[in-house]
């Protein structure tokens, strides 16, 4: 018997799967987000949380390599040094990446990154150029608005875009908030406060599905951010903890593989997107007022 090539093989799933996907009229079936995931969801991140308020208050693990042991910390700061994303099992994390919970699944993920010769204030002014996130983040990101600012909280409105089979437009807003622990060591957090489905995208009947109507793609997301200044460049991790629906029943076999991998990919493409447009920043592009960026009294 003739052997199947693994990338043959994963080819012949895909396009089984969207054959599968184009010959049903709803791909698949609404999900409600019930009171029970919701709260399974809060346990967790509240959990996390204060983990993570212990990790920043002593600086100790303020990084996530900074656990690993000195040998594999120095493998791990010179992969970075030459370019490589360190996500999931490549670091040291207390998390389970995939949690399964009544009714969903908590995604939760952390990647790093190393960016060279650049300051502070150049990555804190790209993340906060909210207005042109779209440009930075684009597949992934279509529009992007920032729609509030005060001081070092952001309210930030943002079209995501998924291709994955099938194609997932979601309108979301989050507010963001930066803590300024002192000149080498940056937090922040984002939390999603609306999550829309979007339906018949460019269309005249475009609409944004109510929440509980929609396939459950994407139900909460927060993003945790730590920056970390050496005299050679800026550490950037974040760790995105996202709540989707469980795997759809009878579609199992071939959608988990694809549900379970979108968090993960789009993490490591925030990361890359980051570092490609902090080093491509020219000198006069509208960003932040660097004199307006941070509090350095702001603790939380």
């Amino acid at each position: 018997m003739q052997r199947i090539k693994p990338g043959r093989l994963h080819r012949a799933a895909t396009a089984i799967l969207a054959a599968l996907l184009l010959a049903a009229p709803h791909p698949v079936e609404a999900e409600q987000l019930t009171r029970e995931t919701e709260q399974a969801f809060a346990r967790y991140v509240q959990d996390r949380e204060a983990v993570m308020d212990q990790e920043i208050a002593g600086r100790t693990y303020f990084l996530c390599i900074d656990a690993l042991s000195t040998a594999s910390r120095d493998l791990a700061r010179a992969a970075l040094s030459n370019g490589k994303v360190l996500i999931g099992a490549d670091l040291a994390s207390n998390s389970a990446d995939i949690i399964p919970v009544p009714g969903g699944l908590i995604h939760d993920w952390t990647g790093v990154i190393f960016i060279p010769g650049v300051s502070m204030s150049k990555v804190i002014s790209t993340l906060q150029n909210y207005d042109r996130a779209e440009q930075y983040y684009e597949p992934q990101v279509v529009k992007s608005k920032l729609l509030e600012h005060s001081g070092n909280d952001f309210r930030v409105f943002l079209r995501l875009r998924q291709v994955h089979v099938i194609t997932v437009v979601l309108d979301t807003d989050y507010l963001v908030h930066y803590t300024f622990l002192d000149p080498a060591h940056v937090a922040a957090r984002s939390y999603s406060v609306r999550i829309r489905e979007v339906e018949n995208v460019g269309e005249a009947a475009e609409r944004e599905r109510p929440p509980g109507d929609d396939d459950g793609f994407l139900w909460r997301l927060n993003s945790y951010w730590r920056l970390y200044q050496t005299q050679d460049g800026v550490y950037v991790q974040c760790t995105a903890i996202s709540l989707t629906r469980d795997v759809p029943a009878g579609l199992g076999w071939l959608v988990r593989r694809f549900l379970e991998t979108i968090p993960r990919d789009s993490l490591r493409f925030t990361l890359e997107s980051t570092r490609h447009a902090v080093m491509n920043q020219v000198e006069g592009e509208p960003g932040v007022n660097e004199s307006h960026i941070g509090d350095s009294s702001d603790e939380r």
